[in-house]
């Protein structure tokens, strides 16, 4: 007893206790850490980067250069991040046809996990927004009301009042908004696609963004109506004032004139 009293008064005892402790810890650290779930997520991602980087040089080099740093014919795409990416290719727009005023939309030539596995190469290549998650796009429990008021101040001056679209200037236009996915139209807002500004979350709240859509879906959807009848192409009261004009007090006068017509033609008899 006296020996181990002795040992445990040594100046290097509490020493040798701690490194002891130290190893056990590390050792169940490494019997117990999802070590091998992280290896395998890095490797997924580095397969996704390496099969996207074959295809963006088949199908996207061409005109954005071998390693995204653009060129006269397309632009540089170093931190335009998945979402960009997503977008442009999902919806057909890119790989592009032909160069243009606007790039438009037109059959997707690429199936989901090819474009998730170019995203994530561009991805790669800098910094930038990534592909939203479904709880993020979706418009369940949002305000249409306040996605209504957003959308006017903000994007009524291009897409008009429901997204009907319209013309801009030197051949570009902005593009319609019905049958557009929830996806698609938040990453628009995020990314700013072609003439459109972005809206970052900095710039416009995830929530806000929830609320345009949900606003889009009630205008724009299946169950969607127009109360007054025809929606004369969704533009809005100049439209609508013109109809009254040119129809309405058109077809007044008309009467007007049979009237009088009528009426001269009874007194004459």
């Amino acid at each position: 007893m006296k020996k181990l009293s002795a040992r445990r008064r040594h100046p290097l005892a509490a020493v040798v206790v701690l490194l002891f402790a130290l190893a056990a810890t590390g050792g169940l650290y490494t019997a117990f850490a999802p070590a091998s779930k992280a290896k395998a997520d890095d490797t997924a991602q580095s397969l996704a980067i390496e099969e996207g980087k074959k295809l963006y040089l088949v199908g996207c080099a061409s005109c954005h250069g071998t390693g995204g740093e653009g060129t006269t014919d397309g632009p540089s795409l170093v931190g335009v991040g998945a979402a960009a990416v997503d977008f442009q290719v999902g919806t057909g727009r890119m790989p592009a046809q032909q160069p243009g005023a606007q790039i438009p939309r037109k059959k997707v030539k690429y199936n989901q996990a090819q474009i998730d596995q170019m995203a994530a190469y561009i991805a790669s290549l800098g910094a930038g927004p990534a592909i939203p998650a479904t709880n993020q796009y979706n418009p369940a429990g949002a305000d249409a009301a306040k996605g209504g008021e957003l959308f006017r101040n903000n994007c009524a001056q291009c897409h008009n009042f429901t997204g009907k679209g319209g013309a801009l200037t030197h051949g570009k236009y902005a593009p319609e908004l019905q049958g557009v996915s929830n996806k698609h139209i938040y990453e628009a807002m995020l990314t700013g696609p072609q003439n459109m500004p972005s809206f970052p979350n900095t710039t416009m709240s995830e929530q806000n963004k929830k609320d345009i859509i949900a606003y889009l879906n009630e205008v724009n959807g299946e169950k969607s109506a127009t109360p007054g009848g025809m929606d004369l192409g969704g533009i809005g009261p100049v439209s609508e004032g013109l109809f009254a004009w040119i129809f309405g007090l058109g077809s007044l006068i008309a009467v007007a004139v049979w009237v009088a017509a009528r009426t001269a033609k009874a007194k004459k008899s």
